[in-house]
């Protein structure tokens, strides 16, 4: 049984202040309909509340029901995504989520290798990004830092060792490997002195270990589980356990920009 986590972000931040110069702008009308005009002096809170509602409301509405616009904090989703890449978020691929309890007016439901961007269960003030690896029901096993999803063989090609002169810095030392995994296709990140070697406490019972660097875990009803692609530098659902459902978010699917790396503007997810 779920249990209704209260989140407040900015989202929520921009919930009140639409409710806030709403008032005022309601109030404003009001008062200028009795007056029967428009007085030369305004009151601060008609400057700094009425005037400002549409644009509030506006950046509300965008926010919670088209697309949003976070900022990449860490590289746990490297080599996808960078530090500073500022990402598109659809929130139609699923439909809107209202603040302070996320509830959903769902219009689709997530796929396995979308990069979705969540609530963190442990705080749901926080939004996280990372890749959807495995549906409810899936049997996603791990070897090596690489998953299959429900039987399929291991697809991973070799694409970089980190030693090659056009490497990132960030990548430097790590390997980068091709994982075809679930019919989704995309590149992960490898530390070659870890391979994976990270506990599984937070999926608990779900999960049995075939080796240091191996597992296996079947996805409950109404979760997923979520991997960063930087798979030795992530606090995923390893770390704090399966996403329930309703924490889901919205779907990146492009990097806006990157103000160190402009070459990363409007790049596919």
């Amino acid at each position: 049984m779920s249990t209704t986590q209260w989140g407040f972000s900015i989202n929520e931040i921009l919930a009140l202040a639409t409710l806030a110069t709403g008032i005022c702008w309601v109030a404003w009308k009001r008062r200028t309909r009795r007056l029967g005009a428009v007085p030369e002096n305004k009151p601060l809170w008609v400057s700094f509340g009425a005037e400002l509602f549409v644009v509030v409301a506006l950046m509300f509405t965008c926010r919670i029901a088209v697309a949003d616009w976070p900022k990449v904090p860490s590289g746990s989703m490297e080599p996808t995504l960078r530090v500073g890449d500022y990402l598109l978020v659809n929130h139609l691929a699923y439909g809107p989520r209202l603040p302070f309890t996320n509830t959903a007016i769902e219009f689709g439901q997530p796929k396995r290798g979308d990069v979705v961007v969540f609530r963190y269960p442990m705080d749901v003030s926080e939004f996280y990004v990372k890749r959807l690896v495995g549906l409810p029901g899936d049997v996603v096993r791990f070897d090596g830092g690489a998953v299959s999803v429900n039987g399929a063989p291991f697809d991973v090609q070799v694409v970089s060792q980190g030693t090659e002169a056009n490497v990132a810095p960030e990548d430097r030392g790590q390997w980068l490997l091709h994982e075809t995994s679930g019919g989704n296709s995309h590149t992960i990140k490898v530390n070659p002195f870890v391979m994976g070697r990270e506990p599984t406490s937070g999926m608990g019972a779900n999960c049995r270990s075939e080796g240091a660097a191996a597992w296996q875990c079947t996805v409950p009803p109404g979760q997923y589980l979520m991997m960063g692609d930087n798979r030795d530098n992530s606090s995923d659902s390893r770390v704090w356990g399966f996403l329930p459902h309703e924490q889901v978010y919205g779907k990146a699917v492009r990097v806006l920009f990157n103000l160190h790396d402009l070459s990363r503007a409007w790049t596919a997810l």
